[in-house]
């Protein structure tokens, strides 16, 4: 009997316990619901939302040419290409990949061919491959194209060149073009950096813009259309509710890694200052988890190299030393020293000059093994910076000397903003 009444009180212990987990799980779940329902409250509705939901006439009844890459997805993260291919009222007819790829799947530099898409049938042309920019061939079965892409807000990234060379291509052959907007993920407020030397033009700065330019794609789109003599049909549709102060994780939108070392929005945050590494024999982290945030080479001391730049007191930034092996690109496989940017007050950092700052510090501090590369003249957007870094120049005068064209910029900047 005693046995027989243990049992039984134990049975509706456990069945009290369940009845109280199951209703904090639903408590839980009503929360989260909550939650979820007050961040889509707040999301941002990107330009392919408002395209296919307002302004679907654009592109209806027309065949249409989409670049894109895995970033081309709606709020609720479908991905463009499944949309437009599986809407009966639009022809979608080619894709068109920039750097990595449509799918994403090809490394920095890569040389990506044309192919057949697994999923949709439809061809793919590389617009990172032989050809940058869509040959006449390419547009032969399009009436209208369709760029969607999400950039990072910072002069070298490809993406923007790929768009302004198929806005010359489609005026070129007479095709409306049309670009879905997107968040600048580090806001649209700061605009940093000095302004791109013509003579140092390529396909990681094709235009005078600032390194940190704080402008959305459509921005750029209709700027490189109007200063840049481009001269294209073009049609931004702008999104909802985005505003400029906002970094990309204030927009209540899933962050898509917009490319195989963009892994996180910290790592977009450092990009426009440490990403002038790759212009020198240090490595910038590819092939750790850490890309753009780990910074060293197997010659440098990791611990004087966080002393020395802790010691600058820069805003917003802490450096701790670090040692790491990349496994892959520069020193491949082999243990190396630096750093780890630590960004603690993303408001007050400041990545062009931290980053100019680094460069200098390891210069300054291992002047027989770092080199600095004609690349870097590229990235930072001019010859003076590297001479000037080899010459003694601090950074402070460094930057009172490309504050004028900076200001310059700023002026013309405002006449291309939608939001």
């Amino acid at each position: 009997m005693k046995k027989r009444l243990i049992v039984l009180l134990t049975a509706m212990l456990v069945l009290s316990t369940l009845t109280v987990a199951f209703a904090d799980h639903d408590k839980g779940n009503g929360k989260s619901q909550d939650h979820n329902k007050h961040r889509k409250g707040h999301e941002i509705s990107l330009g392919v939302d408002v395209l296919l939901d307002e302004q679907k006439h654009l592109i209806e009844g027309k065949r249409v040419g989409l670049i894109t890459n895995p970033t081309g997805v709606d709020k609720d993260l479908n991905s463009i290409v499944d949309l437009l291919h599986n809407d009966p009222d639009v022809e979608l007819t080619a894709l068109y990949g920039p750097e990595h790829g449509v799918r994403g799947d090809a490394q920095a530099g890569q040389y990506v061919e044309y192919y057949i898409d697994d999923v949709t049938g439809l061809p793919v042309y590389s617009l990172y491959g032989k050809t940058r920019k869509p040959t006449p061939e390419m547009l032969e079965n399009v009436d209208v194209l369709v760029f969607d892409i999400q950039d990072v807000g910072t002069r070298f990234y490809t993406y923007i060149y790929t768009m302004a060379l198929a806005m010359e291509a489609a005026e070129e052959q007479g095709i409306p073009f049309i670009v879905l907007d997107r968040p600048n993920p580090l806001g649209g407020e700061k605009v940093e950096g000095p302004v791109l030397d013509p003579q140092f033009a390529s396909f990681v700065g094709q235009y005078a813009i600032p390194l940190r330019h704080g402008m959305t794609v459509g921005e750029l789109a209709k700027l490189f259309n109007a200063e840049f003599g481009i001269g294209a049909d073009l049609t931004v549709v702008e999104m909802k509710k985005w505003k400029r102060k906002s970094y990309f994780d204030e927009t209540g939108l899933p962050f898509v890694l917009p490319s195989p070392n963009m892994p996180t929005l910290d790592t977009a945050i450092a990009y426009p200052g440490t990403a002038l590494i790759e212009g020198t024999n240090v490595s910038e982290g590819r092939g750790t988890t850490k890309p753009f945030e780990l910074i060293g080479a197997p010659f440098i001391n990791s611990t004087e190299l966080a002393a020395e730049l802790n010691a600058l007191a820069l805003p917003g930034v802490t450096f701790r030393a670090a040692s790491f092996t990349p496994m892959f690109s520069k020193h491949s496989g082999k243990l190396s020293h630096g750093i780890q940017v630590h960004i603690t007050d993303r408001d007050d950092y400041k990545p062009v000059e931290t980053g100019l700052h680094i460069v200098k510090t390891i210069h300054d501090l291992y002047p027989e093994d770092v080199t600095l590369t004609n690349f870097f003249d590229n990235l930072i957007g001019n010859g003076w910076i590297r001479e000037g870094i080899e010459n003694g120049m601090t950074v402070e005068e460094m930057k009172a000397e490309w504050e004028e064209e900076l200001e310059a910029f700023k002026k013309v900047r405002k006449n291309y903003l939608l939001y």
